[in-house]
């Protein structure tokens, strides 16, 4: 009689222990903020532990504590079946949800790079060579597909000049399988990062919209070959304008062409394009490439000077021989050709 009443004892334990742990990891499964769906970019490492992994979740703000994770993962068997990569988490998945999705793996990314100074032409040939992108189906998009985003004119006109100056260079780590949109539109996302509300006032300040100021930036990142020379390009630039000058930039030109001459014919100067900013005033249509944040910068904050020419230097290192005299910028340019040997 005892015995049996010991077993069943030792059963209603079991069973309180049971109903305890699960009640306990049911608990702990819940969602840090479900009112915080901001997504978070979690990396776990080659070779992390569950600890590791739970460390960085906390850290990452996805989690509230880490030894909760642990124990849920251990309670549930998720322990030692998480996958190394990239994720994207947030505050308000529960953790039975972020253990699922480290279980299933990331996404794999490829890292791809688009350099300063393309035009959108340009970025859809590099994409299409490297196989990333069809550059029919990209372009097609580019010139008149729909993207709603407040940097975006109404009157944006369509042509494959149209996202020029608005497709951001920088290296990307685009998901295997992305299509030409999700390209594009992840562009266009990091453009909205790296041009600041603060850049937004400054072009209203200067009095320039938005795609003027891609415009000047454009000529400034096909002009320069030193950075610290983008500065006083842009300041070329404005003093030109503000004295009614034609701006008479052979990279506007080169534009037109679609190549890059290293000297231009006097027909190249007479095409009669709106580009051409040898025989149209002001600044042209619109960018003449996708300028990187350097140059952004340059045209938003040019140097003070009373420049109003420049050449490529004699000393053919990059630099550029800046003056505000025409005698001088003459001289400049016969140094320049004489030492190339024209």
């Amino acid at each position: 009689m005892k015995t049996a009443i010991r077993v069943i004892l030792i059963l209603l334990l079991i069973g309180a222990l049971g109903f305890i742990g699960y009640s306990y990891v049911k608990g702990i499964n819940k969602v840090k903020d479900p009112g915080d769906t901001a997504v978070r970019t979690i990396q776990i490492v080659e070779g992390s532990s569950t600890q590791d992994i739970a460390e960085a979740l906390e850290e990452g703000g996805v989690i509230g504590r880490a030894f909760d994770f642990r124990l849920f993962s251990k309670l549930r068997g998720y322990d030692g079946g998480y996958l190394a990569g990239e994720y994207k988490l947030s505050p308000s998945m529960d953790m039975e949800t972020i253990a699922n999705i480290i279980t299933a793996g990331s996404v794999k990314l490829e890292f791809f790079t688009i350099p300063e100074g393309l035009t959108v032409n340009q970025i859809a040939l590099r994409l299409h060579q490297n196989g990333k992108a069809d550059y029919d189906t990209f372009m097609k998009l580019a010139s008149g597909g729909s993207f709603d985003y407040d940097f975006l004119p109404s009157d944006l006109p369509e042509g494959e000049e149209r996202l020029n100056g608005f497709l951001f260079p920088d290296t990307y780590n685009f998901p295997e399988d992305a299509d030409e949109y999700a390209i594009i539109t992840t562009m266009l996302n990091r453009f909205d990062e790296v041009y600041t509300p603060e850049m937004r006032a400054r072009a209203k300040e200067l009095g320039y919209t938005d795609r003027e100021i891609l415009t000047i930036a454009s000529i400034i990142e096909r002009e320069t070959v030193l950075a610290e020379e983008r500065p006083l390009v842009s300041s070329v630039i404005y003093n030109r304008l503000n004295d009614g000058m034609n701006l008479e930039m052979c990279s506007t030109v080169q534009f037109i062409l679609g190549e890059q001459k290293e000297f231009l014919t006097y027909e190249d100067t007479a095409i009669d394009d709106p580009y051409n900013t040898y025989i149209y005033a002001g600044l042209p249509p619109g960018p003449i490439c996708c300028p990187g944040i350097d140059s952004i910068k340059a045209a938003l904050y040019p140097a003070d000077t009373d420049y109003l020419f420049f050449v490529v230097s004699a000393k053919l290192d990059g630099s550029m021989a800046f003056s505000s005299d025409y005698d001088q910028f003459l001289a400049d340019k016969d140094a320049y050709y004489a030492a190339v040997g024209q």
